[in-house]
């Protein structure tokens, strides 16, 4: 019985750090610019955390940067969803939706933003400013 319960010990700690190993690797292999490795080990962080806010997050700036725009702004909603006062979610989005040439929603975006933003209020009047140019 015991021998059970200390392989049953070692198989939870090695989940566990399993989980915080994907995502560390995960974001070292992004600031590397490896996206296609990072984004496997992302999707691989979720699927021991679902509610990753954070792999969600970089799985948008890696479509981004793809530009597989849909599946950024379906992984940003993502987060918002999990995380609803996730100021920087609704930065990315709002510049989403300016791209997109969707301005009603980018303010809409932006101003979800000001709601939850408290060091980075900045990037609210870049957001205003942008939508004001892009709307000219």
């Amino acid at each position: 019985m015991q021998k059970i319960l200390i392989i049953f010990l070692i198989l939870i700690c090695n989940i566990s750090y399993g989980e915080i190993s994907f995502f560390n690797k995960a974001k070292i292999q992004y600031e590397k610019k490896n996206y296609d490795q990072a984004k496997l080990l992302f999707e691989k962080d979720i699927v021991f955390n679902p509610k990753s806010t954070k792999s969600y997050l970089y799985l948008a700036k890696i479509y981004k940067k793809k530009k597989q725009y849909d599946e950024e702004e379906k992984n940003l909603k993502t987060v918002i969803l999990l995380d609803p006062k996730n100021s920087q979610a609704y930065y990315l989005l709002s510049l989403k939706k300016i791209r997109d040439g969707d301005f009603k929603l980018a303010e809409k975006n932006a101003d979800s933003f000001k709601k939850f933003c408290s060091i980075k209020c900045e990037k609210y009047q870049e957001i205003k400013k942008l939508i004001k140019k892009s709307k000219s």
